[in-house]
């Protein structure tokens, strides 16, 4: 399904644009997802923005078993076989759906941080990043080139207003967390990705690739975004830091321990490549 160039990119910069991978079917089955979600949400919804008389940011996580448009969308469309493709991969397995809604005239952003350390995840893994409208590079999300290459884990900063970070600076379970540098106020020491993207164009990342708002831009017209976390075969569960225990307390709640790997019910098998 994708080029060489392409592959290349990803594992060299840390992100890729494709193009045109995904029809109106598939986006429309994800704006009405979101709507249904919206009207009847998680546990884990969130609105980022603190007052509730400005227009919002939200978002909802691991709602794929729960509407029925995400759950074909995950297991039937296109995304598990670009990812194998992208990460050389001989099995893709689900890791985690989200997804972002602001409305028009929303203020709020995403802060500039890595996926890696936000859960209790380890491995070779990937994140669908696909707009279901046409984007500008300015309105969009910048990836930091490279930056899943430095070899550096990031405090997980908060999406809510003041992006709060979880803990301080240090060693926690064994391994080294910095704070996410400040970027914004030093952007000319950075090379940053951005694209203007089409309907049914997305981006492809490595979770450990650094990225968040660049422009703070206001959208006049409300925007949705959907994004899928996958892994490659040998990935598993590596408990982090305190910040990540809502999301491990659920995956305990499962059956999951520290070490497992990510399969079975919480992370079905999304692709596995047939034996010649």
């Amino acid at each position: 399904m994708l080029n060489k160039d392409e592959i290349k990119k990803f594992n060299e910069d840390g992100a890729v644009h494709i193009k045109g991978k995904f029809d109106m079917e598939w986006i429309e089955k994800l704006r009405r997802g979101i709507d249904e979600d919206l009207n009847n949400p998680s546990s884990r919804f969130e609105r980022h923005t603190r007052d509730d008389n400005m227009p919002g940011y939200f978002e909802d996580f691991w709602t794929w078993d729960l509407f029925k448009d995400f759950k074909d969308f995950v297991f039937n469309s296109p995304t598990a076989k670009m990812a194998s493709e992208l990460m050389d991969a001989k099995k893709i397995n689900l890791v985690m759906d989200n997804w972002f809604y602001r409305e028009a005239g929303s203020q709020s952003g995403a802060p500039f941080h890595h996926d890696i350390s936000y859960f209790d995840f380890e491995g070779t893994m990937c994140v669908l990043w696909l707009p279901l409208e046409p984007v500008s590079k300015e309105e969009g999300i910048a990836w930091i080139k490279g930056s899943h290459l430095w070899d550096k884990l990031f405090i997980r900063t908060r999406f809510n207003e003041g992006h709060l970070v979880d803990g301080e600076a240090g060693i926690v379970n064994g391994k080294t967390y910095d704070i996410t540098p400040d970027i914004l106020n030093n952007k000319s020491d950075y090379d940053f990705l951005q694209w203007d993207l089409e309907l049914g164009d997305c981006i492809f990342f490595d979770m450990r690739t650094l990225h968040g708002s660049l422009n703070q831009v206001v959208p006049k017209n409300n925007i949705h975004r959907y994004t899928l976390r996958m892994a490659k075969e040998g990935s598993m569960i590596e408990y982090r830091g305190d910040w990540a225990q809502e999301e491990r307390a659920m995956m305990e709640a499962n059956g999951y321990q520290n070490g497992d790997e990510l399969s079975g019910k919480m992370f079905p098998t999304l692709y596995e490549q047939s034996e010649v």
